[in-house]
């Protein structure tokens, strides 16, 4: 009677643990053969008025100035972004029925893993049940030989099924996490369409005021509107002239700083507004950032007394000589809290990190030596470390979570440094906008 109860519980534990899959595929609402194909012929058909737009958009731009080309700029530029509108809503409404059934899969899996330990909870207890029964206590009972032979039987069949039932628990727990894998990775992809939305909808709003503008102008305005262009590329000079900030280096115009952008850009894929809005954010970190080793800093904040020793010291000492630099005057960063200082140039890189990307930023730059206080040495830097961190795909989430990995290494999940990676995006944002748009669209 005893075997016969071990192996019912024994398959109340397979039963319910290895149920998952086959009540998934059984029971999932998943989208219909017919239903994906509809979508999939509806998206093909949006991205080829897409690329029908852009072929415009590059025909007008060839074309002379004049009201009616730029009317007809900004009405393709217009048409093409509320296209990619629609292709990303076609994109979320599959994304949000593969989320749902994620979500779905992934609570049944944590409902029946409950099970399973409930169950293996019972199979312990018996276990324990069978080794406390010791042979004094089995010939004072009534049990003859035949019984205590039935419930060794037991025994033994009992340790093999707790076995079994725990490689089958360890199993849905893997498959557990990889479903959840799969969610972040459709939740990412869903906020990227988002964003994306809201991104061509303030294009389409500006776009939209320009156009106004244009169907307003007087006759008289119109006749002068070759003159007015004037205008625009004495507003695209100022934006060229405006000095861009880099923490440690002289400011640059940011003409310049686009430039060496868009090289790293082709060097990386890592957009460069991006790129310009993680020096942003690093020149705006506060005061007591790059303010240790300079020659009127007191003992206490030279390079020797802020870098980590085992780990700083003696790479400083080969890239300032390998500058020719005095090591005891070059600006660092000072300690924050209770780590290490010595972060070097706009891009912050301490001195080992540093010398681990040397040979890469030297074969990107030309150069035959990678100095972290040279703007452009240190935009390539910039480009490479965050193109290394996932940026170069250029989502949303991709570039967010490559800045607070810039910030926050291993931490970066953490909801304390979450401001970080949304202050980079406002900023990648502006500057795309107001400063690299203008002059794109001239």
């Amino acid at each position: 009677m005893r075997r016969f109860i071990t192996v019912v519980l024994f398959i109340s534990v397979v039963v319910s643990v290895a149920t998952p899959r086959v009540f998934y595929a059984q029971t999932v609402d998943e989208l219909t053969a017919a239903r994906q194909a509809a979508l999939q012929a509806q998206l093909d058909q949006v991205l080829a008025d897409i690329n029908a737009q852009k072929k415009i958009l590059a025909t007008k731009q060839l074309e002379g100035i004049s009201l009616e080309r730029d009317i007809a700029i900004l009405d393709a530029q217009i048409t093409k972004a509320q296209l990619q509108i629609k292709a990303k809503q076609i994109n979320i409404q599959q994304l949000g029925k593969d989320i749902n059934t994620k979500t779905e899969h992934i609570q049944l899996l944590g409902e029946k893993a409950e099970q399973g330990k409930d169950s293996l909870g019972q199979l312990l207890k018996k276990t324990q049940y069978l080794d406390d029964f010791n042979l004094f206590e089995i010939v004072l009972s009534n049990k003859n030989l035949s019984e205590f032979l039935q419930d060794l039987d037991s025994y033994y069949f009992v340790k093999q099924s707790l076995n079994q039932s725990l490689d089958i628990v360890k199993q849905v727990k893997i498959t557990t996490e990889g479903e959840r894998s799969t969610l972040d990775k459709k939740r990412n992809a869903e906020m990227d369409a988002k964003m994306a939305i809201e991104s061509e909808q303030k294009l389409i709003k500006k776009a939209e005021a320009q156009k106004q503008v244009l169907l307003g102008l007087s006759k008289k305005e119109q006749t002068n509107y070759k003159g007015n262009i004037k205008n625009k590329e004495l507003q695209a000079s100022a934006i060229r002239a405006a000095l861009f900030a880099l923490r440690d280096s002289a400011a640059i115009p940011f003409g310049k700083a686009l430039e060496y952008a868009n090289i790293a850009s082709q060097k990386t894929g890592v957009r460069p507004a991006f790129i310009l809005g993680i020096l942003t954010q690093e020149s705006d970190l506060g005061k007591n950032i790059g303010t240790c080793n300079r020659p009127q800093d007191p003992p206490e904040k030279k390079w020797t007394e802020v870098m980590k020793p085992s780990r700083d010291i003696e790479p400083f000492k080969r890239i300032t000589a390998g500058l020719g630099l005095d090591p005891n005057t070059v600006p660092v960063s000072c300690p924050i809290g209770n780590g290490w200082g010595g972060a070097m140039g706009p891009s912050q890189f301490i001195p080992s990190t540093w010398e681990s990307y040397v040979n890469r930023i030297k074969k990107a730059t030309g150069a035959d030596y990678a100095n972290p206080w040279n703007p452009r040495h240190a935009i390539m830097a910039t480009a490479i470390y965050v193109s290394d961190l996932g940026a170069d795909a250029g989502t949303f989430t991709a570039e967010r979570t490559a800045a607070l990995k810039y910030y926050a290494g291993s931490n970066w999940n953490k909801p304390q440094n979450a401001f970080y990676g949304n202050q980079v995006m406002k900023k990648t944002n502006d500057i795309q906008e107001n400063m690299i748009n203008p002059l794109q669209n001239l």
